[in-house]
């Protein structure tokens, strides 16, 4: 039988994993952001998707979405703030999504709850753009004609939210397997 930690230790264990993870997923959400990429094509919903059904520390989950976002606008400017706080909360509920998502089994989950994010995200920002950014009139053919110059938009989020979420699912799941099949050579 092998030993096991004490209790702190397993606790701290889980807390350094967790803070590690949260780095990571900020970084990658940072770079992915300044780097040259599609519009909208971003790790970002992905992640905080990951980190709301991964981190055992669900407070951390936050950190995520808005960690990146944060630092890379620093990088990138600011908008309306108006418009930008929408944003921030879309980039925050797959959060949420992925704390609910554990409840199930997530091979079945993890689509709609990316479709999902992806088309909370596009409504509700197109809907603050129509709102705040003075583009279009405050009627319903201004909501209508700022949706649909949006919709261009919307494949490359749609194709970068689930290319993400697989990449980190997927990733997840193969080192989860890989430790299944080599304990010690994980642990080195």
């Amino acid at each position: 039988m092998l030993p096991t930690a004490p209790r702190g230790d397993r606790a701290a264990n889980t807390l350094r994993t967790d803070l590690l993870l949260v780095v990571l997923l900020v970084g990658l959400g940072v770079a992915a952001r300044l780097l040259p990429h599609a519009l909208n094509f971003s790790p970002i919903v992905a992640s905080a998707l990951f980190a709301g059904a991964i981190l055992r520390h669900r407070s951390l989950a936050l950190l995520v979405p808005l960690g990146a976002m944060l630092i890379s606008d620093l990088a990138i400017g600011f908008d309306d703030w108006r418009i930008a706080s929408v944003v921030y909360a879309a980039m925050a509920l797959p959060v949420a999504v992925g704390i609910v998502a554990r409840r199930y089994r997530l091979s079945r989950a993890l689509l709609p709850a990316t479709l999902s994010c992806s088309l909370m995200f596009f409504v509700t920002t197109n809907f603050a753009v129509w709102a705040f950014g003075g583009l279009y009139s405050l009627d319903w053919a201004g909501l209508t004609a700022c949706y649909v110059a949006a919709l261009p938009f919307l494949k490359y989020t749609l194709a970068g939210d689930l290319f993400w979420t697989a990449v980190l699912f997927g990733g997840a799941w193969l080192l989860q397997r890989r430790a299944i099949a080599d304990p010690v050579a994980v642990r080195r």
